[in-house]
């Protein structure tokens, strides 16, 4: 198996890509699995956070282009291998629970594009993040140039993809695309931290708050207003309202079931 599924703590997944020698490459046989693996978890209301992170010293090099060396292939039929692949890739996006990235090394192109698929990323101190599509000669792929835009805004979207170089660590902490940075050596288990503490909090507002953020948020402060008169009421007429507000007065911590 070369991704790595672990539960560590109730409602936290861990998913380790394990292609150390290979820098984490998303090669075909990690793309299904992880494809599979993904899709397994839809639906699964055990599943509170996911958490994506890289096996040895790389998060993930990208995309496996061994396949594009020989040359001789048609437009479309590049198109028609490479829209499996992005939609493969960002099932994690989909998911209605949140993601965090722990990158852990490079995260390059590809291997850059998943931990912005993610809904939080935190980075190691030998973070490195780089999206040199234009400097291999190709354009950008797997929504990178609106998920980037997204995470970092236009102007530094602009400035990586044109330039395609290296941000490390503290520049990635300076334009928003990681939260916070930790030691190496601390990395995996800080983010797992966060992870149990969203795992923690009630399921139905947690998949609401995803919903309500995807794709860049609320188009109008108005349509804001709309959803959230919505969403805040749904939420106000669960059982886990009641046992939130009873842990609170009890000063305990709270047990959500997710009715």
């Amino acid at each position: 198996m070369v991704l790595k599924v672990e539960r560590p703590s109730d409602g936290v997944v861990l998913l380790t890509l394990d292609l150390p020698d290979r820098r984490n490459a998303m090669t075909d046989e990690l793309t299904t699995q992880w494809g599979a693996t993904v899709e397994g978890l839809r639906g699964d209301r055990s599943v509170r956070c996911v958490v994506v992170t890289g096996a040895g010293k790389a998060f993930s090099a990208g995309g496996d282009l061994g396949w594009l060396q020989s040359g001789g292939q048609s437009i479309d039929g590049l198109r028609d291998k490479m829209l499996p692949f992005y939609r493969t890739w960002l099932t994690l996006r989909t998911l209605d629970v949140p993601s965090i990235a722990a990158v852990n090394g490079a995260a390059v192109g590809a291997g850059a594009a998943l931990a912005l698929s993610c809904d939080i990323r935190y980075a190691g101190a030998s973070a490195k993040f780089t999206v040199p599509f234009a400097q291999l000669g190709m354009h950008a792929g797997m929504a990178t140039t609106y998920t980037l835009t997204e995470v970092a805004g236009v102007a530094a979207a602009r400035e990586l993809l044109l330039t395609g170089r290296v941000a490390d660590a503290a520049e990635m902490l300076r334009l928003g695309l990681c939260s916070a940075v930790y030691g190496d050596d601390v990395l995996l288990e800080s983010v797992l931290e966060r992870a149990v503490e969203v795992a923690a909090a009630a399921p139905v507002p947690t998949r609401l708050h995803k919903e309500a953020l995807r794709d860049g948020g609320p188009a109008s402060f108005e349509r804001a207003l709309q959803w959230e008169a919505l969403a805040q009421p749904v939420t106000m007429a669960t059982q886990d309202l009641q046992e939130g507000l009873h842990a609170k007065a009890e000063k305990r911590p709270a047990v959500f079931t997710g009715r």
